[in-house]
């Protein structure tokens, strides 16, 4: 195995253009500076090389290159690393959105996706037939990136984690081989990648399992936000048919125009809820939310799946201070702290409690089935306060980590919204035993630690 150089070597760009068949982007060059964007606008960095990968072949000499020179390596897919792994200062980026093919079998019930693919472009091509599979709920967001940390989206409490619909993967390992996985060919590899994240290779294709769904109910309820009404919707979306899932966003009310002056600004609960099931079922499941309170807009009805995801607006970069957790109770206590902090924030003018009920199919999965480990959790959710500038940094990290402890969070940590917490936050979102077999796997894969602009598992010793 080729050794990495303890210090980088200069990379001459014009000849290393011809190693690859897709587009090399270096400083100066046309398209550079917007193929180095992220989504979020805290990781302003500026590669050396953005390597567009056109093919497995690519992936393979991206990652032979990083190695020659010893330059760090970020993969990027759709760019919504939290952390801001998808780039890196002065180093590689092996960009895998060109690899955006798609093969659907509608009879089988299954797809073969380019991991360049968005959320939203998988979506609406499934949709065609009248099926989908379950990432999140951002349609700009990559499906690889989304599907190795797990995929928790409207479709989890219905079908399970994206990883749960995960039948196998092509994959390129830091030696720069070309590798298929499933449950009877690399298994271990196949066990790494459901909810690893990045840490054992490329991904190249994924091939998925396809749902029926014809049509959802579902779209934007807000509610009056009051102890009662969060803890209610907490405990409705808890305990509702496993075909309806949803986010709760407690949060100041943006300024939309079906929405009453007068409630711009104030906090609300800024619902989407998605009943996967007949449309004749939907008014009953939904009737415990809808039941809370007087809704101040309810936009909810028979929809196309794709529909739920928001519309893109590329301009939209936040900057934001964030922690994720998962709860195993919230009640109206936690309800009246987390509401009582919201309401006297007012340095910003987002700050937001969300909260996602789990379970259902998702939950019936052994925690040792998949890398992530976390089936018996009842809630996830991720405080969060935007910010303006470096200067406002300090005080809003202060206010989501009070916010954090006094919802008192169960053990375990989502690793896809994880930010760029330290070592202590990666070792929460494993196991012991989940810890021990991803770092022997990637000791095996990956010994060098190419791949660790990640929430990194650094190989075994030994």
């Amino acid at each position: 195995m080729t050794m990495i150089p303890s210090t980088p070597a200069s990379i001459d760009v014009g000849a290393v253009r011809g190693r690859f068949a897709g587009r090399v982007l270096a400083p100066g060059d046309e398209g550079y500076d917007a193929a180095r964007g992220l989504f979020y606008a805290g990781a302003d960095h500026h590669p050396a090389l953005i390597v567009r990968v056109a093919d497995a072949r690519d992936v393979g000499e991206v990652i032979a290159l990083a190695r020659e020179t010893g330059h760090e390596l970020a993969v990027r897919a759709g760019g919504h690393s939290v952390a801001g792994h998808s780039t890196v200062e002065g180093g590689i980026v092996l960009d895998v959105r060109d690899l955006d093919e798609l093969e659907i079998d509608s009879v089988s019930r299954t797809a073969w996706a380019g991991a360049g693919l968005t959320a939203s472009a998988y979506t609406e091509a499934a949709d065609a037939h009248g099926l989908a599979t379950g990432f999140g709920d951002t349609g700009s967001v990559g499906i690889a990136g989304i599907t190795l940390g797990g995929g928790v989206g409207y479709l989890v409490r219905r079908d399970g984690l994206t990883i749960d619909n995960l039948l196998a993967a092509e994959l390129v390992t830091a030696d720069g081989q070309l590798r298929e996985v499933d449950a009877e060919h690399e298994p271990d590899l196949f066990w790494a990648i459901r909810g690893g994240g990045g840490n054992v290779g490329v991904v190249t294709r994924l091939r998925y399992r396809l749902h029926p769904v014809p049509e959802v109910t579902g779209g934007l309820l807000i509610l009056p936000a009051t102890p009662a009404t969060i803890a209610g919707a907490a405990r409705a979306l808890d305990e509702a048919p496993e075909g309806l899932s949803g986010i709760i966003n407690v949060m100041p009310c943006p300024p939309m125009p079906f929405v009453p002056p007068e409630v711009h600004g104030r906090t609300v609960i800024f619902g989407m809820v998605c009943f996967a099931g007949p449309a004749g079922d939907a008014y009953g499941a939904l009737a415990p939310l809808r039941t809370l309170a007087t809704p101040i807009a309810d936009l909810v009805k028979p929809i196309r799946y794709p529909e739920l995801y928001p519309p893109e607006d590329p301009s939209y970069r936040p900057l934001a201070v964030s922690r994720t957790m998962f709860l195993d109770a919230f009640d109206e206590a936690k309800a009246a702290t987390a509401l009582e902090r919201i309401n006297t924030l007012t340095s910003t003018p987002m700050r937001v409690l969300q909260l996602r009920a789990l379970g259902g199919a998702a939950g019936r999965v052994p925690d040792d089935a998949t890398a992530y480990a976390h089936r018996g959790r009842r809630f996830m959710a991720n405080v969060a306060a935007f910010y303006s500038g470096r200067e406002d940094v300090a005080g809003k990290t202060a206010w989501v980590d009070e916010l954090t402890r006094a919802l008192e969070p169960a053990p375990g940590v989502y690793v896809n919204f994880l930010g760029d917490e330290g070592e202590a936050r990666v070792h929460d979102a494993y196991p012991p035993a989940t810890w021990a077999r991803l770092a022997e796997i990637k000791r095996r894969y990956d010994p060098d630690n190419v791949f660790h602009r990640n929430q990194n598992v650094p190989p075994a010793s030994g």
